[in-house]
């Protein structure tokens, strides 16, 4: 039988008390009453509408696709063994199997949503076999649109449409001569004898199948895990690749939830949910089970052994050898955004069990353009359509890079990125070009005994678009008219760049005032005023980035970033700032499947430029040194949780 979920909230079985899922005892071992029956039938009727469950004509579609992609792969294999004179018998049962895994295969996949696959082969089917003859029978399928091999990722990857739905197709070799159809991917002795990335590429069918043999109720856990997964993208917390949570980390703290109320529903679950993670002493590691060492000689997260993965902020173990955190792109700013989150949830379910509150509430979208004064926004652009992906691909996953970076500026609290990408208005309409923009909003910090503040922070922006480009440069991505820009923008002047229906929310929270001018060459300041502060005229704060014509380096040369800026200082007497929980240090990337960012070649950096503190309109105190990096939090016991 493939390993093919189906998604159903059937009658609830309460599991054996006796039984312990987890690495401690339950925290209730409560059944649910008739409330809590209530309360979940009224969330599911609030998912509905959100398009979270699939039609089961839809759900059958789906396991046909796989099915025949499945027949696929038998096929090939089949005749890869014969033109490699393989023994009768064996050719008989080689096998070759597809597994699915990611939103999937845990059952919480929504209507439309891609398929992450596995095609798993024997010994004598390598992976240039995947990516050529099996590649070319693929393309000979009707059934199969926009076909494209990325072989050079870090976890290489066959990406095509089937019949309409988008599949992505990794490649794991075992050490085996036949593929059984019973074959079960969480045995840690297949991982012997493979390379890195076979290994890369079977991680999520294992950590996947881990989960759903470590829940008690897969039907709570998953529907449970349906709501919060909508919840975290309604509330922009759901982007792994800008320092937020991604799907399998969710999964797991869902899981974890599951194990500590063993005999709870989804309604009860949901709201114990955001108890456990409001309240949770971070950086202590989620772990689902305990960590097994296996003698393999892979890489695994201890913190104990590796003194990087003591930096990391939100931990979140994958349960399946090798284990890895999941989140290493968790930074200050994105967990502090996630908490503050999570007790607002905990606030809401409250009021939910009070009946003071509909479900709907829970799923509000949060009034991002609303909560800051103002904001950083960055624009990528490219003249066509192909290099735009591939440019807003690269941008994007450089993001919180810059994050980090202001983050260590000390006169920012707060570097909230908002994981929402939107496109940006032409620049030029009569010249064809693809724009799009992110959104990071800001919360100062008002320095002791000053009245003015000023904040260079051009050498961000600059070190941050260097890197974009080395990055595009190394990897031969980068042609001519690839741009970023940089700008800044008043919440009352977001009306530039976004259409009305995007920033007409509901609740504002004001935080506090940032004054950003542009002007003169190779700065970018922003300063501190109150609402009652003295204004000064300022146009907005631009920066754009890209080649210049008749550079001696080439055209693949793209010149560094140059803020153009004036200093405004404007003096005020009181700011009031939004309070916010001091957060331990910051981390340091390490994750799973995703290798660290490589340390970028040697070049010459441009020059840094100076942050002041001014205490009068003439005199000019000090100037602080910047932050050398975060330190390390202290983990007494770094295998502890609840």
């Amino acid at each position: 039988m493939m390993p093919f979920a189906v998604t159903t909230q059937g009658a609830q079985q309460p599991a054996p008390a006796q039984k312990q899922y987890g690495i401690s005892s339950p925290i209730s071992l409560a059944a649910p009453k008739d409330t809590d029956l209530e309360l979940t039938q009224k969330l599911i009727e609030t998912l509905q509408p959100f398009g979270v469950f699939e039609e089961e004509e839809e759900l059958q579609r789906r396991i046909l696709i796989l099915q025949k992609l499945n027949n696929l792969v038998k096929e090939w294999i089949r005749e890869i063994s014969e033109s490699r004179n393989l023994p009768q018998a064996v050719i008989e049962n080689v096998g070759g199997k597809i597994f699915t895994f990611g939103s999937y295969r845990l059952g919480v996949h929504t209507k439309g949503a891609d398929i992450d696959a596995l095609c798993v082969a024997p010994r004598h089917v390598d992976r240039n076999d995947f990516f050529t003859s099996f590649y070319d029978k693929l393309k000979l399928q009707e059934e199969v649109k926009d076909l494209r091999a990325v072989e050079e990722a870090f976890v290489p990857v066959i990406k095509l449409c089937f019949d309409g739905i988008e599949i992505d197709i990794l490649f794991a070799r075992l050490a085996l001569q036949t593929i059984p159809e019973d074959l079960d991917l969480r045995d840690d002795s297949l991982l012997k004898n493979l390379d890195i990335r076979c290994i890369r590429s079977l991680n999520g069918c294992r950590v996947t199948d881990e989960i759903l043999h470590l829940v008690p109720n897969i039907d709570s856990f998953r529907l449970t895990l349906r709501a919060i997964k909508l919840w975290a993208k309604c509330h922009n917390i759901y982007s792994n690749i800008l320092g937020f949570l991604g799907g399998v980390s969710w999964a797991m703290l869902v899981a974890r939830t599951c194990q500590l109320y063993p005999n709870a529903i989804a309604s009860t679950l949901v709201r114990k949910f955001f108890l456990v993670f409001s309240e949770w002493e971070w950086p202590n590691p989620v772990l689902l089970k305990e960590p097994e060492e296996r003698n393999l000689n892979l890489p695994v997260w201890d913190p104990r052994v590796n003194p990087s993965d003591r930096y990391h902020l939100m931990p979140i173990i994958t349960p399946a050898y090798p284990q890895q955190n999941s989140t290493y792109n968790v930074s200050v700013s994105t967990r502090m955004v996630m908490i503050e989150e999570f007790k607002q949830g905990l606030a809401i379910t409250h009021e939910i069990l009070l009946n003071k509150a509909e479900w709907s509430k829970l799923f509000e979208a949060p009034s991002f353009f609303q909560k800051y004064k103002h904001y950083i926004v960055l624009l990528a652009s490219a003249p066509t359509e192909k290099q735009h992906l591939e440019w807003v691909g690269l941008v994007e996953s450089k993001i919180r890079i810059l994050v980090g970076s202001l983050e260590k500026n000390e006169f920012i609290t707060l570097a909230h990125v908002n994981p929402q990408s939107f496109p940006a208005p032409k620049e030029n309409v009569d010249k064809e070009d693809f724009r799009t923009m992110w959104v990071i909003g800001l919360v100062l910090k008002k320095p002791e005994n000053s009245e003015i503040l000023s904040i260079d922070l051009t050498y961000d922006i600059q070190s941050f678009t260097d890197t974009v480009y080395r990055q595009a440069i190394n990897s031969k991505m980068f042609e001519m008219d690839m741009k970023i820009a940089a700008m800044h923008l008043r919440r009352k002047e977001l009306h530039q760049l976004l259409p009305n229906h995007v920033l007409q929310k509901k609740e504002t929270h004001l935080t506090e005032s940032v004054r950003l001018t542009a002007g003169s060459d190779s700065s970018l300041l922003l300063s501190v005023d109150s609402e009652n502060g003295i204004s000064a005229p300022s146009p907005t704060g631009t920066m754009k980035t890209g080649p210049l014509s008749g550079n001696p380096q080439g055209r693949h040369s793209p010149v560094l970033a140059v803020m153009t800026a004036s200093v405004t200082n404007i003096q005020f007497p009181e700011v009031s700032l939004q309070h916010v929980s001091p957060i331990e240090s910051s981390g340091i990337a390490l994750g799973e499947s995703i290798p660290p960012i490589p340390s970028p070649p040697t070049i010459s950096p441009p020059p840094k430029p100076t942050m002041t503190r001014v205490v009068s309109s003439t005199h000019l105190v000090n100037h602080p040194s910047r932050p050398s990096g975060n330190t390390a939090t202290n983990i007494p016991n770094p295998i502890l949780g609840i």
